[in-house]
């Protein structure tokens, strides 16, 4: 309703009679180029952060790693057979 309002204004300004079709086709331009931004901007941030997530950082890998070695002190320490299950378990996900 703002839009119309100073589309009027400006046509008036310029010695021009508003027509709808002109202003519909302005106003539609206007929205699509703020949207195409800020589309851009949210697939951008999106992207980025993804990016940044997969690669972790150093931080939180010492974190992961410093767990996995006390969690591996614990089962030695309270099981007879905890090198043996450590193994296993490094085996069946990938590590070792």
């Amino acid at each position: 309703m703002f839009g119309w309002y100073a589309y009027v204004e400006e046509q008036r300004e310029h010695g021009e009679p508003p027509v709808v079709a002109s202003y519909t086709i302005e106003m539609m331009r206007d929205t699509l180029e703020n949207w195409q931004s800020e589309f851009l901007q949210l697939i951008w941030q999106v992207a980025g952060l993804a990016y940044l997530f997969y690669l972790g950082s150093p931080q939180s890998k010492e974190g992961d790693d410093r767990k996995e070695e006390k969690l591996d002190e614990i089962l030695r320490a309270v099981a007879k057979d905890g090198d043996e299950k450590i193994k296993k378990l490094d085996k069946k996900y990938g590590k070792a």
